[in-house]
């Protein structure tokens, strides 16, 4: 997990920094914070993502599946257009970003 970090930004609000693939996720999954997925709805800001792959998507996916088990949610904001690419490419954009963003890729 040398290469990215789940920052705590306050009020339910929470920076994702680095590359987020393959090489990182197993590990950031591991140690996500129980502060992350215990308490109330959350915004997941990817604008510190500087790259992303398929296993970066499957984390964001894997998060939103236990938000939804435990009756929250997860908003994704600022997310780079690479990850919004691949979402798109395995019919999950409208899932993770909305409608909105996914359209803004046609």
């Amino acid at each position: 997990m040398d290469d990215v970090r789940l920052e705590d930004s306050g009020g339910g609000t929470w920076k994702l920094v680095g590359d987020l693939g393959f090489a990182t996720v197993a590990g950031l999954l591991k140690s996500t914070p129980r502060s992350f997925t215990a308490n109330g709805d959350i915004q997941l800001d990817l604008s510190g993502v500087t790259r992303a792959d398929s296993a970066g998507l499957a984390l964001l996916v894997e998060w939103l599946r236990e938000a939804g088990n435990q009756g929250r949610s997860i908003t994704f904001l600022h997310m780079p257009a690479q990850m919004l690419s691949i979402a798109r490419v395995c019919g999950l954009a409208d899932i993770l970003f909305g409608t909105m963003a996914a359209a803004r890729e046609a």
